[in-house]
């Protein structure tokens, strides 16, 4: 067997809408909120801006504001930038929630559970061996390798340990791009016993 593997498959993780946001309702107490639709409020004070996305509580519809820019001059925004504040620009709602400095300022978490999928080629576990995957993913969505893989190609977590070489820690979660190899299973693994 050759040291360099057989197979190389590409895995991509996508997210499939915006996450939720982890933030506490200041009327019912909940912990979720959606960009919903996705709108941003532009209020104007002389030559400064405020920009706020607004955000609403997904158990009882009450509408918050999170700061996107505070006080800011007029003339250090870029027209096209202003113009998607104002028309409620889609990619421009996606790429300021999933500014990790957006989260920070704002002291809120985004919960990624349901906004994600993984697209990768069925497995094909069978054949050559090794076999690598190269995992890239088109938005930050923070996950455990170790699920991530187990998930994709149908192996128990316990397996994964066994049979995955990857240079990063399978256990924590990653949202940056990293490959692994599939090493063939052990026939005498624990069977024999």
């Amino acid at each position: 067997m050759s040291s360099q593997p057989h197979i190389v498959l590409p895995w991509f993780v996508r997210r499939t809408r915006l996450p939720l946001l982890s933030l506490r309702c200041v009327d019912c107490r909940s912990e979720s909120a959606t960009t919903g639709p996705g709108r941003f409020r532009v209020n104007a004070n002389h030559k400064l801006l405020d920009v706020w996305l607004l955000v609403r509580c997904v158990s009882c519809d009450r509408t918050s504001k999170l700061t996107v820019y505070e006080r800011t001059a007029v003339s250090s925004f870029d027209p096209v930038e202003l113009t998607g504040y104002r028309v409620n620009d889609a990619e421009l709602v996606a790429s300021t929630l999933l500014d990790p400095q957006f989260a920070r300022r704002n002291r809120v978490t985004l919960d990624w559970t349901g906004a994600w999928r993984l697209v990768a080629p069925p497995a094909v576990l069978d054949v050559a061996w090794p076999v690598q995957v190269d995992v890239a993913f088109d938005d930050p969505v923070p996950v455990r390798p170790a699920k991530l893989i187990a998930h994709g190609l149908g192996l128990s977590r316990n397996e994964v340990m066994r049979r995955i070489k990857c240079g990063i820690s399978l256990r924590r979660p990653t949202s940056v791009a990293f490959t692994f190899t599939v090493l063939p299973a052990d026939p005498d693994d624990g069977r024999n016993r």
